[in-house]
Formats: C-alpha cells, structure tokens, sequence
C-alpha cells in the first residue's frame, strides 16, 4: 500500500492546444510528447511530492479544452482544490480566453479554489504574442499566481506544480489548525476529506474506470 499523507484534485484547463497534457506528462513523468493528439475528455496522472514533510498525493486531471467537450468535463472540476489555467504565449487568443475558463471554473468548482495563471510554450520567444506584463497584469487583477513555463525543456513546470500544492497544504493545514484550536467548525469544505491519511484510490493512470477520488 503507497503512503502519503494527502490526496489532492487538481485540475488543468485552458484552450486546445496550449499545452495542458505535455505539462502534466513532463510534472508526473519527465516526458515530452512531440506528437501529442488533443486530450478527448479527461485523463488524469498521479505524482507524490513532499511539502513540509508531508507527502502530498497529487492527483492532476487533464480536461479536454474543445468546446464540445465543456458539457462533458465540467463535472470532473467537483472536488478540485487547485487549478492552472493554462494558455499559449504565442497564440492572443488563448490568453482571451482565461477570463473564460476562469468564470466557468469558478461556477464549477468550490470557492476557496487555489487557482495559478500559467503562460505555457516560454521557449518560443521569436513568437511572443503575449507579453509578461499582461499576463501578471491580468494574474494581480483576480488574485491568481502567475508563472511561465515550457513543456518542452522543462522550464517551470516544477515550480508551478510545487507552488500550487505547497498554496494547497498551507491553506488546509491552517484550516485544520484553527479546528484542533477551537478556532473552526470542525467542518472541512466539500471536496475535502477530513482524515489526512487516505487510501489509496482504486484506479490506475489514465483510467477512469472505479475511480474515487478520496478529496472529493
């Protein structure tokens, strides 16, 4: 039986294309698929990470950016405690759209989300679309973090991922703290579990099949 202390949802969305599914094979696996096909649905992938001596299992999911598949996908952002919305720097459009994929994550998902902006594609300067300044412009405007990566040589995607789930851990360990204090309700919010030390979920990477998430 694999230890850890955590099980966590964390969700990836953005426009088709941007990147999503090699940022989660490159974070879980140390992979880069040159030829990758558009994610149809959700697929998910696991990776245990150390915050504060704690082993997080994070649990990532990877939702389909095409239109068709919203209606479908929508219901896997229940029980998610973080997010990244990702976009292209080198495709405007994508960047458009984060107001998009952050309204409907926020009709989805629970409201004390942990939520990152990520520029995805840094390595392809020669064909910057969107600045830097725009996208930590948009990022302080609705509270969101903010980091560019590239999927491709690896750059940041470490950092998003630990940020995020370390933002994670410090906001449900002061949850838990004002509880044993006498501080809080004792009640957690949905989507979270009250026992740190779960089971292992009854599934393997990429399918869906019997899956629990223990988080949600």
């Amino acid at each position: 039986m694999e230890e850890y202390d955590l099980l966590v949802k964390v969700v990836l969305v953005g426009d088709s294309g941007v990147g999503k599914s090699n940022l989660l094979t490159r974070f879980t696996r140390n992979e880069f698929m040159i030829d990758s096909k558009s994610t149809i649905g959700v697929e998910f992938a696991t990776k245990n990470v150390s915050i504060d001596g704690k082993i997080l299992k994070a649990q990532i999911w990877d939702t389909a950016g095409q239109e068709r598949f919203r209606a479908i996908t929508s219901a896997y952002y229940k029980g998610a405690v973080g997010a990244l919305i990702v976009y292209d720097i080198s495709r405007q459009v994508t960047f458009e759209n984060v107001d998009v994929w952050l309204k409907e994550l926020r009709e989805h998902s629970q409201p004390d989300i942990v939520v990152m902006l990520v520029g995805n594609k840094s390595d392809q300067r020669n064909r910057r679309k969107v600045s830097t300044e725009d996208a930590l412009a948009l990022a302080e405007k609705n509270g969101l973090a903010f980091l560019e990566t590239s999927a491709l040589d690896g750059t940041g995607v470490d950092d998003a991922f630990r940020n995020i789930l370390s933002e994670i851990y410090q906001k449900m360990s002061k949850r838990q703290n004002l509880v044993a204090e006498g501080g809080g309700s004792g009640v957690l919010p949905k989507g979270e579990t009250v026992n740190i030390r779960t089971q292992q979920a009854k599934a393997k990477g990429g399918t869906l099949k019997g899956l629990r998430a223990q988080c949600c």
